[in-house]
């Protein structure tokens, strides 16, 4: 059977949780036997040792806190996962004030911001050749070479510096907003 072949159906043995067939095998690498660590001896438990984070796992456990932040603050979560279907207007804007005064606090204490292109929204602009397409998304149809002239719609959000919140050690990284009981 042809590697190509082999691929294909492995992809798909893979998507549908069937296990591989023997052919590709000898394509895997050999697995790698590592002896496990005797248990400790009762009563010497130590609890188990956190890997140390990457920059990308750093970014997720801040970007974590600063959602649990906005939960904390805001109840931001709590927001957006409620169905308004069966709300007023009224009772949605009284929610959202309350929801917006918490998150702008976090914001504002977390986030410094800046506009990306300068400029009041409905004034014309000029978009510069060479310009980052990370940074300005033109809308419409782009005809011929930059510089493109046109209307700012809307003037973007930079981040000029951020203090994104640290966990410490020991706490789940996943749970935004512990659950509360009254007593």
């Amino acid at each position: 059977m042809s590697r190509f072949v082999l691929a294909w159906i492995c992809f798909f043995r893979i998507l549908f949780g069937k296990q591989l067939p023997a052919d590709a095998a000898k394509f895997l690498p050999a697995p790698e036997t590592k002896a496990l660590p005797p248990p400790p001896p009762p009563g010497e438990e130590k609890p188990p040792e956190r890997p140390k984070l990457g920059a990308s796992q750093q970014h997720r456990d801040g970007a974590l806190a600063l959602l649990a932040l906005f939960q904390r603050e805001g109840r931001l979560v709590d927001f957006l996962r409620e169905p308004l279907d069966g709300f007023s207007d009224g009772d949605i804007g009284a929610a959202a004030r309350d929801v917006h005064r918490g998150c702008r606090k976090v914001l504002e204490q977390h986030l410094s911001l800046e506009p990306v292109m300068p400029g009041a929204e409905e004034e014309k602009v000029s978009v510069p050749k060479g310009f980052d397409p990370a940074e300005v998304r033109l809308i419409g149809e782009a005809k011929g070479e930059p510089p493109y002239r046109g209307t700012l719609r809307h003037h973007g959000w930079r981040v000029v510096e951020a203090k994104l919140p640290t966990l410490a050690d020991g706490i789940d990284r996943t749970v935004i907003a512990p659950a509360e009981v009254e007593l």
